[in-house]
């Protein structure tokens, strides 16, 4: 689909295939964009799929096939496991749906090179769902490093310090590839690419989940800054200014931070003891960018294809240091 086949009066119709937590943040995006309805949803499991698609005011669509062909369905959002993405971005994509699919984008650089090759023989946009860089004050905070004007880069944090039960933890794929997948590109997207990595990683406290439950990592970028990431299910930060999430970049002229803790609302989040608004924002931000610049204009998004497929070889890396006790080139 291309802008000109689309009417510019009628909100762009989006399908989920996918109806897990994570779709209840891309409904709360798209009731917020004004560009965009909601027309439906599958999912692997029906009574999941009744529980959302009646939830969200949507129709429930009987396989991802009848969704994909549907001629409401302007746009697909790959909202489902790692594993299955690459098939479901295919099927959507050779029905030439535009698509948006959740991060980690794919399990292999291979895969996510495939839905490149996908997206540009169907001559539509596929976006990966890297959404922390549509907040606003990460926007301001890469202009200012790429104009210089906070001196030469010398490090930069990316620090995430949320406990999760062992039940939650279980539907993810450990912290390197669940959470330090959005730290290997918010760090691009920041300050260019890695030149070489080290890690490490432990399971502190689960019981039966054999996945790392924390892991750090020390690398050094193309422009010879530092940067430090950690993520960690292990324990939430009880200090003062906890490092709940917090990204801090400092130059010889200036510095710049983002924070969770600068909207907290006190009741449960979907999975957080805690709800923190940042996070809601910036799905809803990477939706209107998505609807409004990728499907209605024909724009690129912030980070692309190419973008996460370095961001997937940087955690091919990662794994490899901590696998094989060494700092490992990229």
């Amino acid at each position: 689909m291309t802008p000109a086949m689309k009417d510019p009066d009628k909100p762009v119709g989006v399908g989920f295939i996918g109806a897990g937590d994570v779709s209840i943040l891309h409904a709360k995006a798209i009731e917020r964009c004004p560009g965009a309805r909601l027309v439906g949803l599958w999912n692997r499991t029906t009574e999941r799929a009744e529980q959302r698609a009646e939830e969200f005011g949507c129709r429930r669509f009987e396989t991802p096939e009848a969704l994909v062909a549907d001629e409401e369905v302007d746009a697909v959002f790959v909202l489902t496991n790692l594993e299955s993405h690459l098939d479901y971005t295919r099927m959507a994509l050779e029905a030439k749906k535009p698509v948006l699919v959740e991060k980690p984008v794919a399990a292999s650089v291979d895969e996510v090179a495939e839905m490149q090759r996908l997206a540009e023989a169907a001559g539509v946009a596929c976006m990966p769902g890297h959404n922390y860089i549509y907040e606003e004050s990460l926007r301001r905070s890469s202009e200012l490093i790429a104009e210089g004007e906070l001196g030469r880069l010398v490090s930069v944090y990316v620090m995430y310090n949320i406990h999760h039960p062992e039940e939650i933890a279980n539907r993810y794929p450990g912290v390197v590839r669940q959470i330090l997948t959005h730290h290997s590109y918010i760090l691009m997207f920041l300050a260019g690419r890695v030149r070489r990595v080290s890690a490490m990683k432990a399971t502190l406290h689960y019981e039966e989940y054999t996945e790392e439950d924390i892991a750090m990592a020390v690398l050094e970028l193309d422009n010879g800054a530092l940067a430090h990431f950690c993520a960690s299910f292990a324990a939430d930060d009880h200090a003062a200014d906890p490092w709940t999430v917090v990204v801090k970049a400092i130059g010889t002229a200036g510095s710049t931070r983002y924070s969770y803790r600068d909207w907290v609302e006190v009741k449960p989040g979907i999975a957080h003891s805690q709800t923190y608004t940042a996070y809601q924002a910036s799905i809803t931000n990477e939706v209107r960018h998505f609807i409004d610049v990728c499907v209605n204009e024909g724009g690129v998004p912030l980070s692309t294809l190419d973008d996460a497929m370095h961001a997937q070889r940087l955690i091919e890396a990662i794994e490899t240091a901590i696998a094989e006790g060494r700092t490992v080139d990229l």
